[in-house]
């Protein structure tokens, strides 16, 4: 028997239960377009993520003050303060090849204060190469440049939406801004210099929901935020280092060099690179598609479980014909082959039907829905949809077989009784 014929006769038999074969094959196309739909889910959050933390630069390092210890409990990472602005002075200083800039920044919750609005925002206090090493660029106005940082001066600029929240209809760029901190505690009259271009949101600093003031001007007026030997404490330091740098090697020596200047024999600070956090994230995030590809595969295992199902009383109904098929001259490998080619024919059509629906709503629902600050994003991978058609194959072959075996043992005899 050729492979056309037993096409043709798949097709037929199919045809002539039509409704059944549409049942049969609803598992299949349930289960084909949620692999397709969630896998695509799963890889639209990677990406996000991903895009996340391109967002904050390229070739990155990252470092944080450890972890604190009061009561013996220790807290979080970051909630230490061990780095100081001197730290990213020192390390620029000791001009280790293939680190391109350096830049230090402490950030904190505040207000910000104009005649007729008042808004919660997040002040960073760091220098120009922070504009360069996050790649912001300027709606309006400037950065804060060196010689703001070296007078101390009180300019201010205003991330996107904070400018379009403080100053609605009109340019900031020249008028006052109040910076309420501690509770009003501490006030500061700032001129805005200029508005940053909207950025999105992005892992660490929202940029957009931001103020930025020279790290020198806190420093200089805020006394808590200076350690005992009168060095600036920061929240962060981020080094850019250049394409291809060896960063495991910059990472060891800008480790000893902290380690010499705290006077410590281990580190007391957390260093890593952009890279580190995007294998982290990426595998996090990959686990979660795989996560909900195995839910979505268990459904597509029922409605294999209904294939072999409908196989076996299609066995049972069709007992008559099996027997005439026998009588005139079908061998059992032509039995075998004839009902496989069915199952392979029902699921791959159920296949065919899945991967269509599937993509057509992934396609739909990229980008439609937002909870909480995160928009849904789906991102199709053409593998999924390789895997996806080819477990529906599978399926359907491994449901076959054993309908076809049963059926191929039938008595040619005692098949052709059968009424």
């Amino acid at each position: 028997m050729s492979l056309k014929d037993l096409i043709l006769i798949s097709l037929r038999a199919i045809a002539s239960n039509g409704l059944r074969s549409l049942l049969t094959t609803l598992g299949i196309i349930i289960g084909v377009s949620s692999v397709i739909v969630l896998m695509a889910i799963g890889q639209g959050a990677v990406k996000g993520v991903l895009d996340e933390i391109n967002q904050l630069g390229t070739n990155l390092i990252f470092i944080e003050p450890g972890s604190s210890e009061e009561g013996g409990q220790k807290g979080a990472a970051g909630s230490a303060i061990t780095l100081t602005r001197e730290d990213g002075q020192a390390i620029i200083d000791s001009q280790i090849s293939e680190v391109e800039k350096v830049t230090s920044m402490i950030d904190f919750g505040a207000q910000a204060i104009t005649s007729s609005n008042n808004v919660g925002v997040q002040v960073v206090g760091t220098e120009l190469s922070y504009s360069e090493i996050r790649r912001l660029n300027m709606r309006e106005g400037r950065f804060i440049d060196e010689n703001d940082v070296e007078k101390k001066s009180l300019n201010i600029v205003l991330g996107h939406t904070i400018s379009e929240q403080l100053f609605p209809e009109d340019s900031p760029i020249g008028k006052n801004v109040r910076i309420s901190i501690a509770g009003g505690r501490i006030l500061f009259n700032f001129r805005v210099i200029g508005v940053i271009s909207e950025k999105g949101a992005s892992v660490g600093v929202d940029e957009d929901n931001a103020v930025f003031i020279p790290v020198s001007t806190l420093q200089a007026r805020i006394s808590f935020i200076k350690n005992p030997t009168g060095e600036t404490n920061v929240n962060n330091i981020i080094i850019q280092t250049s394409e291809d740098a060896d960063e495991s090697r910059i990472k060891e020596l800008i480790s000893q060099i902290l380690m010499d200047r705290h006077k410590v024999n281990s580190p007391d600070f957390i260093i890593e690179s952009q890279k580190d956090l995007l294998q982290a994230f990426s595998g996090i995030a990959n686990i979660l598609s795989l996560l909900l590809g195995g839910i979505a595969g268990i459904s597509l295992a029922v409605g294999g479980i209904g294939v072999m199902n409908i196989m076996l009383v299609s066995v049972t109904e069709r007992t008559r014909e099996i027997g005439i098929r026998r009588a005139v001259g079908a061998t059992k490998s032509d039995i075998i082959k004839q009902f496989v080619w069915e199952a392979l024919t029902l699921s791959s059509l159920g296949g065919i039907i899945g991967i269509i629906i599937g993509v057509i709503i992934s396609f739909i629902l990229d980008g439609q829905f937002t909870f909480d600050e995160f928009t849904l994003r789906t991102v199709i991978q053409p593998w999924s949809i390789f895997v996806a058609f080819a477990v529906s194959f599978a399926i359907g072959l491994v449901s076959g077989v054993y309908p076809a075996f049963r059926a191929s043992r039938l008595d040619p005899i005692m098949a052709l009784r059968n009424e």
